[in-house]
């Protein structure tokens, strides 16, 4: 990696890094340094069960305490519908996929760049386009046919 880029947005791709490593979906890092005092970069991932959220979140905590010797504060392990991982300026939020359409933060921080994850990463597994889904069947389909 790049000496120039900032080390908080290091750890970031790190994060999505770990995410992606579990399969985790639509994979994205936020810059939100200019947006919030919260933090400087929001990392969303999703899975698409409970068992897969918690092991997203698990793998990421592993790693990252690997790699930086540190771990995050946790909140919403219990259920595993959205698990946050807060490790201070980076704020990793993982989702159970109908979760995550329903909070949207996506568009919620839509002003915020995208940090581009490292090809290598893509290749594990490519990232599909994030849209709500219709839970209402068409007007044309068939049922028994």
């Amino acid at each position: 990696m790049n000496s120039d880029i900032p080390h908080s947005q290091l750890k970031a791709i790190a994060i999505a890094e770990a995410a992606l490593s579990k399969k985790a979906l639509d994979v994205i890092i936020l810059d939100v340094r200019e947006l919030t005092s919260i933090a400087d970069y929001f990392i969303l991932a999703s899975g698409e069960s409970e068992r897969q959220v918690k092991a997203i979140a698990n793998n990421i905590t592993q790693e990252i305490a690997a790699t930086y010797h540190t771990t995050p504060l946790i909140e919403g392990a219990g259920t595993s519908m959205w698990i946050l991982l807060d490790y201070e300026n980076i704020v990793g939020h993982v989702f159970k996929t109908e979760i995550r359409q329903f909070y949207a933060l996506e568009k919620m921080w839509s002003d915020a760049p995208r940090i581009p994850i490292p090809d290598l990463a893509h290749e594990q597994l490519p990232s599909r386009a994030y849209q709500p889904t219709d839970p209402t069947p068409t007007a044309t389909a068939k049922y028994g046919s």
